[in-house]
């Protein structure tokens, strides 16, 4: 039985457009498995919608807020609604709006970070993919490498400060970096995704060019060192507890690093996220392959992850070595085509995710979050007279 669901994208974010795309491919997989879409889209200034015309991506080519419903979430689990549209609704009085589950769909801050999750929590609603903790520790690069180091996942050396000290000790912050590190280095904001702020320096004056972009970007600031020969692998996750690996592809560039234009606009066609080139599967043995699934599933476990996510990895070409760059807990356009890889269409990723969704809901039901006591009956009243 189809289900009313709620895909909540766009936001306060420099992935907004990212966001977007990727919420039309989950659209069109939830109407392919007869699911009931509600589109509710948070413009860049924060502002909450609702409207059919959502739903057609042209939309967006010349977006008119006058023809959509503004609606505004209500974090009470008491009420028999989650979203409430107001202003514009039928015969010009607020609507409530029921919906079953729903779909974040939000890339970077303000979505992806636990933010949304933490106000979902507070609604009381099942919604799809990984929970506060997880989502915050996947977006914020420091915390999810020391949770990766703790549970002995390999990662590349890295280095990391905050803006304030890069803003007043600049050469000391490049005296760090070069003791610890040696060129070339990646150098990124630590919240956000989509190669966002990222760069490679080859020396001292781009890694301050560096920093100071990355600054721009984010109040903690990561240096990588960088892998002169490296083949990148993509591998996504799906479960909460019985997890199953997706193929590993092999993301190809057309430079030396893949930036946000690569991914999301050079030679796409007007294709979006489907025009970057990969091969897939990646090219490597089986035995690697399996390998890096493992670390895979061991990545997502170790953020606590749940619904899905996608792994990615690095592999030294000289040492064979692999490394665990991150996890992306709402990756771009869900990476349905890793899925479509070992026969999974974008309606079966979407009808998956729905049900693990609603089993995580039904999971966390069975936790105590009230406990009776006497404590406000034994209290001393004087106490409150004070």
């Amino acid at each position: 039985m189809g289900k009313r669901v709620a895909v909540i994208f766009g936001s306060r974010s420099v992935e907004h457009e990212v966001s977007v795309i990727t919420a039309h491919q989950v659209m069109r997989a939830l109407e392919a498995g007869m699911h009931q879409v509600i589109p509710i889209y948070i413009t860049k200034e924060g502002g909450w919608f609702t409207g059919d015309v959502l739903k057609d991506l042209r939309t967006f080519k010349k977006l008119d807020l006058n023809v959509l419903h503004r609606v505004h979430i209500t974090p009470d689990p008491t009420l028999p609604y989650l979203f409430k549209s107001v202003g514009k609704g039928l015969f010009g009085r607020e609507q409530d709006i029921a919906v079953d589950v729903i779909f974040p769909v939000v890339h970077g801050t303000y979505g992806e970070d636990g933010t949304l999750q933490g106000l979902l929590e507070m609604a009381g609603v099942p919604y799809v993919g990984c929970g506060v903790t997880a989502s915050a520790v996947g977006m914020d690069k420091v915390l999810m490498k020391a949770a990766f180091k703790q549970n002995d996942l390999p990662v590349v050396h890295y280095v990391w400060f905050p803006r304030y000290q890069w803003e007043k000790q600049p050469e000391q912050v490049l005296e760090r970096v070069e003791q610890a590190l040696s060129y070339p280095v990646f150098v990124k904001p630590a919240n956000l995704g989509s190669s966002v702020g990222i760069s490679k320096a080859k020396d001292r004056e781009e890694l301050s060019f560096a920093l100071e972009v990355a600054s721009q970007y984010d109040r903690k600031l990561l240096v990588e060192q960088g892998i002169e020969d490296v083949q990148e692998i993509n591998c996504a996750v799906m479960g909460n507890d019985e997890l199953i690996p997706s193929a590993c592809e092999e993301p190809i560039s057309w430079e030396a690093f893949l930036g946000y234009d690569d991914k999301y606009l050079r030679g796409a066609g007007g294709k979006g996220m489907k025009g970057g080139r990969r091969k897939l599967p990646a090219d490597i043995s089986e035995e690697l392959t399996r390998h890096i699934q493992s670390l895979a599933m061991k990545a997502f476990q170790a953020i606590d992850g749940l619904g899905m996510a996608r792994v990615d990895l690095l592999i030294d070409r000289k040492t064979g070595q692999v490394y665990v760059n991150e996890v992306n807990t709402i990756p771009g356009s869900m990476a349905f085509h890793l899925w479509q890889a070992i026969g999974l269409t974008p309606a079966q990723v979407v009808d998956n995710l729905l049900q693990l969704a609603l089993d995580a809901w039904e999971d966390k039901k069975r936790t105590v979050f009230s406990y009776p006591t006497t404590l406000l009956e034994q209290a001393d009243l004087s106490l409150a007279q004070k």
